[in-house]
């Protein structure tokens, strides 16, 4: 699988969804900095995460950004998404693997060189690691050190995502260490001062 590394970002939705997420969305695609844009619904009914997906997945389609599923699979085959992104306690990789075929999958890992190992050799097609930084999305159980990023590399040629309260001050440290993509959501969403496309154009 090919990624493109000039679209670094990877994208995830905020909690809730509301009327204008959808043109919010769109203005923030436009700039071209997004790969992927993962949906993350968790308190939704299946019913209303297939209808909020099925627009995301034009709008994705129409910029050329993959579309990714958090947790469950059985929503990503029926929205036909590129892939899913399974937790540590989700469905593992081969099930989703039966039911979504060569899609992307990538896996968290956490901040464990072990789980990353254990995900290349199930051939994940991505391993995110994180939290890095401190997270207004969700609590943070784990925090992993940015040198992590090096020493996977040396032994992992998996595309490594970096997740946990990246924002404009802090992201080129992690590209530096080689992380291949930065998965931002708060610093779009919830930005207190900038509006989603205006926090974007900061991550140059």
């Amino acid at each position: 699988m090919r990624f493109n590394n000039k679209k670094f970002i990877y994208l995830i939705s905020p909690l809730k969804i509301n009327k204008s997420f959808y043109n919010d969305l769109i203005e923030v695609l436009k700039y071209k900095k997004v790969g992927f844009f993962q949906l993350r619904l968790k308190k939704e009914n299946f019913k209303k995460k297939l209808l909020i997906g099925k627009k995301i997945k034009k709008i994705c389609k129409k910029y050329n950004v993959k579309f990714l599923i958090n947790d469950d699979v059985n929503l990503s085959k029926k929205l036909d998404a590129d892939g899913c992104h399974l937790g540590q306690k989700d469905m593992n990789i081969f099930e989703a693997r039966k039911l979504i075929g060569k899609k992307i999958i990538g896996i968290t890992c956490h901040n464990s060189i072990k789980l990353a190992n254990i995900a290349a050799k199930n051939k994940a097609d991505y391993i995110a690691f994180g939290a890095f930084y401190s997270s207004k999305t969700k609590k943070i159980k784990y925090r992993a050190p940015i040198r992590i990023l090096k020493k996977v590399r040396k032994i992992i040629k998996t595309p490594i995502v970096a997740i946990g309260g990246i924002n404009s001050s802090n992201y080129k440290k992690l590209l530096l260490n080689k992380a291949n993509f930065l998965a931002i959501s708060g610093y779009i969403w919830k930005n207190k001062k900038l509006k989603p496309l205006d926090a974007i154009k900061r991550i140059i």
